[in-house]
């Protein structure tokens, strides 16, 4: 699976370039707040986390993941073939899914380099149920990397990212060729079996 780059790119968040403002609409606050403090904390403990990864980890499963829904992710990385799987499946998947980026996420953010993050103007309106929040990242070794974040609001009034758009490449989208391939070769439990694999070699399992 080849994902890396696109989570590379995902991942490498700063502070913004301009100044959180308090009539910041909430999708924006979430994640610039998100980033600005996970970022932080590698900045101060990087020699600490390179050390012991577990650390990294817990900070991923703690202040990012929670902002994602995984279910509605797997289910747009399956496509057609969400519909076969039963209940079941479709919760395995998504645990496996989640521990999939999970790992990888913590891997990637071990390599920040202090990129920044340019918000754009937020085209929302107040009473949107499924916003675009828009971010363009910035190194110093090529242009800048359009990254758009889309979040929906729950019944209860939170927001969570059902999907990053990297210069144009949904994340979601990136995974259901690799997703189809092996329901093709094994079926829903041969998809699951892959993830299950590839999830416990990370873990040296």
């Amino acid at each position: 699976m080849r994902y890396a780059r696109m989570l590379m790119v995902v991942l490498l968040l700063a502070a913004g370039i301009s100044t959180a403002a308090d009539s910041e609409p909430e999708p924006v606050k979430l994640i610039r707040s998100t980033a600005d403090y996970v970022l932080q904390q590698i900045r101060k403990r990087k020699p600490e986390l390179e050390k012991d990864s577990s650390g990294i980890y817990a900070l991923v499963q703690e202040k990012i993941l929670p902002h994602f829904d995984f279910r509605i992710m797997s289910r747009g990385a399956l496509g057609r073939y969400w519909r076969r799987a039963t209940e079941a499946q479709k919760q395995r998947i998504a645990r496996e899914f989640q521990e999939l980026l999970v790992r990888t996420y913590a891997t990637t953010l071990l390599n920040y380099s202090d990129q920044q993050v340019e918000y754009l103007p937020f085209r929302g309106k107040p009473d949107d149920r499924r916003v675009t929040v828009a971010t363009r990242v910035h190194s110093q070794d090529g242009p800048p990397v359009p990254i758009n974040y889309r979040l929906y609001r729950t019944s209860d009034g939170r927001w969570k990212i059902y999907d990053v758009v990297v210069d144009g490449v949904s994340l979601v989208s990136n995974y259901r060729s690799s997703f189809a391939a092996e329901v093709k070769k094994g079926g829903i439990e041969g998809l699951i079996s892959s993830l299950a694999r590839h999830n416990r070699k990370q873990r040296g399992a």
